[in-house]
């Protein structure tokens, strides 16, 4: 039995979410609960349309896209695949620069520049 000192009742709060039902505001005219969606619906914005089809569009695609395969592979029994040492570069350095944006949870192993520090 919970005993109260000054209002305050010293009993244990209850769990907190799923457990819980959720109290839906009354109209203040009718005393029913307010109108709206039922807790089942769920409204798509066009936004979130679009990024689910080009999800989609993504995971149809090919992990490897086989005729650029082929021709690098014809290019190169052949001798006339053209490697560009500064293309190359440029390229690693751009994607360096992306990966800086996200965090690393172990930032001395993923920064080579770091090594033996």
């Amino acid at each position: 039995m919970p005993s109260k000192i000054s209002g305050i009742d010293s009993s244990p709060i209850g769990s907190v979410g799923a457990g819980r039902a959720v109290q839906r505001p009354q109209d203040a005219t009718t005393g029913a609960a307010a109108s709206g969606n039922s807790p089942d619906d769920v409204q798509i914005t066009g936004t979130a349309r679009q990024l689910a089809d080009l999800e989609q569009t993504l995971r149809d695609l090919p992990a490897v896209n086989e005729t650029r395969v082929a021709e690098i592979r014809t290019a190169l029994e052949k001798g006339t695949y053209t490697i560009r040492p500064q293309h190359v570069a440029e390229q690693l350095m751009s994607l360096e620069k992306a990966l800086r944006q996200y965090p690393s949870d172990d930032s001395e192993s993923s920064n080579p520049g770091n090594a033996g520090k």
